[in-house]
C-alpha cells in the first residue's frame, strides 16, 4: 500500500492541481492579469521571427521606441504551448507550476527540520497568501528557481565543487531568462554567507564555511549574465526597481490592503515568519532572522512580495519553531506534552517518508487532460470580450484609446495588428507616461489638452471610468454598450501624434 501512496508533498501538489483547475476556476482565473496576453503574443512572435525584438512592435504611442523582452525565455516556453494547446495548455502548465511550488514548499519544510503537523497547519496560509498571484505569468516560475536556492541554501556542502558550481551558473542562467527577480538568488546565498561569518563571531559558534554559499552566489551571479542583453538586462531591472514614481503608479507594487476580506490569513502568514525570525536568534541561526526581517519588510512594501515571502519564510518558520521547542526548558508537565507532541509528528513524517506515491502518476495526468478539456480564456467580466468584435470591424488605423489592461487582452486578441495606446508593460511606458494617462482617465484638469494630441478616433473603457461622460459631453458617441465595457467614437478625428 504505501508504494501507491503519495507521501504529504505529493499528496498536497495533487490537491493544489484539483483546487487551481476546478474550485479556484484556473481556466480563466489564471488570465484575469492582461500581462499574459502579451508574454503569450511575445513567445510567439520570438518563435515567428526567430530573434528578440529590439523595438516595441504593439502600441502607436511609442513607435520605434527600444523594448527589452527580458522574461523572453518563458515567453517562448508559454507561447509554444500556447501554439499546440491553446489557452487550455497555458491553464494546464500554470496550473501545474503553482502545484509544483507547493510540493516543493513541502520539501523546504522537511529540509528547515519542520514539524509534520504544522507543515500541515502552514498549508492554509502559504495558499490563501499565493493564489493573490496564481496568474499565467512568469513569475510563478520563479517561485519555483526561489524555493530550489533556499533549499540549496538549507543544505549547504562543506565545500564547492565544480559540479556545484557549475549547477549555480546554470540556475542563474535560467532565471536572468525567465523572470526579473533573478537578483534574490544571489542575495539568498549572501544572506546565508551573513549568517554564517556572524554567528561564530556572536555565540562562538562553529557554523559553516561562508566561503561556500559566498562562491556560490557569486557563480550564480556570473549566470545571469549568459543573457542576450548581458549587463544591460540587470542595469534595465536596477533602474526599474528604483523608480518610485514609477512603482507608486503600479498597484501590485503597493502595499497590500490588510483589511480586505480574506487578509487574516495573509497576516496569519506574515506573522508566523516574524515569530519564525526571533525564534531563529534563539536558535543561533542567524542567516533564518536576516531572511525573516528583509522579506516582511520587502512584503508589507509590496503586495508582489507576499508570496515570495510566505513561501520561503514558513518553511524556515517550522523548522526554527520545532527545534526551539524541542530544546526550550519549560515546566516538567508542559515538557512532557511537548515531547509527546514532537514524537507523535516524528512518527508521522516517518510514516510519510515511506510513500512513494506511484498511483499519483496517473492521477496527475487524468487532472492535467481534465485541464485541457476547460473553456479556458480571458473572463469577460473584466475584459472587453464581447466589445471586440465591434473594435475588429474599425478601420485598420483608427487610434483606439484604452486602459493598460484592456490594451493586454487587446494585443492577445488581435496578435499584435492592431495597434494598442498602452498596456500593462510599465517598465517601457515609464513614469510621465503614466502621469499623462492618469490625468486623462480621472478626467483632472488638462486632460483635453493631453486627449487631444493623439487624434484619437475611438476610446474602448470600462463602465465605471469617469472618462465615458466627458467625452460624451465632447461629443462621442456610443458604438457599443456590454456589462463590461463601452466602445465610443469621436466627432471628428484629430491630428495624428
Amino acid at each position: 500500500m504505501r508504494l501507491l501512496t503519495p507521501d504529504l508533498a505529493l499528496t498536497a501538489g495533487l490537491v493544489t492541481l484539483f483546487y487551481v483547475f476546478y474550485l479556484f476556476g484556473g481556466s480563466t482565473a489564471l488570465f484575469r492579469d492582461a500581462d499574459a496576453g502579451w508574454h503569450l503574443r511575445s513567445g510567439e512572435r520570438i518563435l515567428a521571427t526567430g530573434s528578440l525584438p529590439t523595438v516595441d512592435p504593439w502600441s502607436f504611442s511609442k513607435p520605434g521606441a527600444a523594448w527589452l523582452a527580458w522574461e523572453w525565455g518563458a515567453d517562448v516556453l508559454t507561447g509554444t504551448i500556447h501554439q499546440f494547446a491553446g489557452l487550455s495548455g497555458v491553464t494546464a502548465f500554470y496550473g501545474m507550476a503553482i502545484a509544483a511550488s507547493v510540493w516543493l514548499w513541502f520539501r523546504l519544510n522537511w529540509t528547515a527540520g519542520g514539524n509534520f503537523l504544522l507543515a500541515c497547519a502552514l498549508a492554509s496560509p502559504l495558499l490563501s497568501t499565493t493564489n493573490l498571484h496564481w496568474l499565467a505569468r512568469p513569475h510563478v516560475l520563479s517561485w519555483l528557481l526561489i524555493l530550489a536556492t533556499t533549499l540549496w541554501c538549507e543544505r549547504l556542502p562543506a565545500r564547492v565543487s565544480v559540479g556545484s558550481a557549475s549547477l549555480a551558473l546554470a540556475l542563474g542562467a535560467v532565471w536572468a531568462n525567465v523572470h526579473g527577480s533573478f537578483f534574490l538568488g544571489p542575495l539568498l546565498f549572501t544572506l546565508y554567507a551573513a549568517g554564517a561569518w556572524l554567528a561564530p563571531m556572536i555565540w562562538n559558534a562553529k557554523d559553516t564555511d561562508p566561503r561556500v554559499p559566498l562562491t556560490l552566489g557569486a557563480a550564480l551571479t556570473a549566470g545571469t549574465l549568459l543573457n542576450p542583453y548581458g549587463w544591460s538586462l540587470h542595469a534595465h531591472v536596477l533602474a526599474y526597481l528604483t523608480d518610485a514614481s514609477l512603482l507608486d503608479r503600479i498597484g501590485e507594487f503597493q502595499s497590500f490592503n490588510f483589511h480586505a476580506d480574506g487578509a487574516a490569513q495573509i497576516i496569519t502568514a506574515l506573522l508566523i515568519g516574524v515569530i519564525g525570525g526571533v525564534a531563529a536568534l534563539g536558535t543561533r541561526n542567524v542567516a533564518r532572522f536576516l531572511i525573516a526581517i528583509l522579506f516582511t519588510a520587502a512584503a508589507l512594501r509590496s503586495a508582489r512580495m507576499l508570496p515570495v515571502a510566505a513561501l520561503v519564510l514558513l518553511p524556515l518558520a517550522n523548522g526554527t519553531i520545532t527545534q526551539f521547542l524541542r530544546n526550550a526548558e519549560v515546566a516538567s508537565r508542559l515538557r512532557k506534552t511537548l515531547d509527546d507532541f514532537l514524537a507523535y509528528s516524528d512518527r508521522l513524517r516517518g510514516l510519510d517518508q515511506r510513500c512513494t506515491g506511484l498511483v499519483a502518476l496517473p492521477l496527475a495526468a487524468l487532472l492535467l487532460l481534465g485541464a485541457t478539456r476547460l473553456p479556458a480564456g480571458f473572463p469577460s467580466d473584466q475584459f472587453p470580450v464581447k466589445a471586440a468584435s465591434s473594435v475588429a470591424a474599425l478601420p485598420s488605423d483608427a487610434r483606439l484609446f484604452s486602459s493598460d489592461k484592456f490594451g493586454g487582452y487587446l494585443i492577445y486578441r488581435f496578435s499584435g495588428d492592431r495597434k494598442v495606446f498602452f498596456d500593462g508593460r510599465s517598465d517601457f511606458y515609464g513614469a510621465d507616461f503614466l502621469k499623462t494617462y492618469s490625468r486623462m482617465v480621472q478626467v483632472r484638469p488638462g486632460w483635453q489638452q493631453d486627449f487631444g494630441k493623439w487624434g484619437f478616433t475611438h476610446a474602448l473603457l470600462p463602465l465605471d471610468y469617469s472618462l465615458i461622460p466627458a467625452l460624451k459631453a465632447e461629443g462621442w458617441t456610443e458604438m457599443h454598450r456590454d456589462s463590461t465595457a463601452v466602445l465610443l467614437a469621436s466627432p471628428a478625428k484629430g491630428p495624428r501624434a
